[in-house]
């Protein structure tokens, strides 16, 4: 019996996915991931400098390095690339289930979540996820199609916080915010033509788990998102000419929206 097309493509699908690998670059993210037990390393590249300046992380991840000149790195990685003398192909990482990030964490506090709605630029996405591991939330959560993948501009960016900040890439942002609303969470999208402000729409709410949904810079959110969150603010600035960009917002916002237990 021949399978379904939609079966054809899921199983497809799969096969891309098991067959992706990452080139990270750089001195912190190199040495994160060497350190990180839960990422899958096949390759690592480092030139005499780099390899005694990541000489511990080397030892403790039993990993046999590349050698090479500086002069003659090898091109697997964008000439554009600033690698510090160091690349080293992984695997993604799996941070599981949107149940198990949504619900695990901080017994202490209330959860905080960080949602992307079409936010693709690597370096935007790496600062946030910084920013969210400083504040505490329990996962950055972007779309499988439109939102930066995980690639060494991101690693860099976020120096050292991919390895340690969960970052999904779920199906249907739409659906995500159904599933958290449905979970208890608190649903806002930033939005600079709301009426609302973040600290009023935090007003009593504190003690709740609640979802931050960041928009693109430019076009902000999708229309099917406002209509989905629970409730649209913005951050107050002090002159009507205020902006931010969507990494800057997303740390305002994480700040602005912090738990109390």
């Amino acid at each position: 019996m021949k399978k379904p097309k939609w079966v054809v493509e899921k199983e497809q699908a799969k096969k891309v996915a098991a067959a992706e690998t990452v080139w990270l670059f750089g001195l912190h993210a190199v040495r994160d991931a060497l350190l990180n037990p839960a990422r899958e390393k096949l390759r690592l590249i480092v030139t005499r400098n780099a390899g005694d300046k990541l000489a511990e992380a080397i030892t403790e991840s039993g990993m046999e390095p590349e050698m090479v000149d500086p002069r003659r790195f090898p091109k697997v990685l964008d000439p554009q690339s600033v690698h510090q003398g160091a690349a080293l192909e992984v695997k993604p990482l799996n941070w599981g289930s949107l149940q198990d990030r949504a619900i695990g964490g901080n017994a202490d506090l209330p959860p905080r979540l960080v949602l992307l709605d079409r936010v693709t630029d690597p370096h935007n996405v790496g600062a946030i996820l910084r920013s969210a591991e400083v504040f505490g939330a329990q996962a950055v959560i972007g779309t499988r199609h439109h939102s930066a993948p995980e690639t060494g501009a991101l690693a860099k960016t976020a120096s050292g916080a991919l390895e340690r900040q969960p970052y999904l890439r779920l199906r249907n942002l739409s659906d995500t915010i159904v599933e958290l609303q449905n979970m208890g969470y608190i649903v806002l999208g930033l939005d600079g033509e709301a009426e609302t402000t973040i600290d009023d729409a935090m007003e009593g709410k504190r003690d709740r788990a609640v979802a931050l949904v960041m928009g693109a810079e430019g076009p902000g959110l999708r229309e099917k998102t406002k209509e989905t969150v629970d409730q649209l603010v913005k951050i107050d600035f002090a002159n009507s000419f205020g902006s931010l960009n969507v990494s800057n917002a997303a740390a305002v916002a994480l700040y602005a929206a912090r738990a109390k237990g």
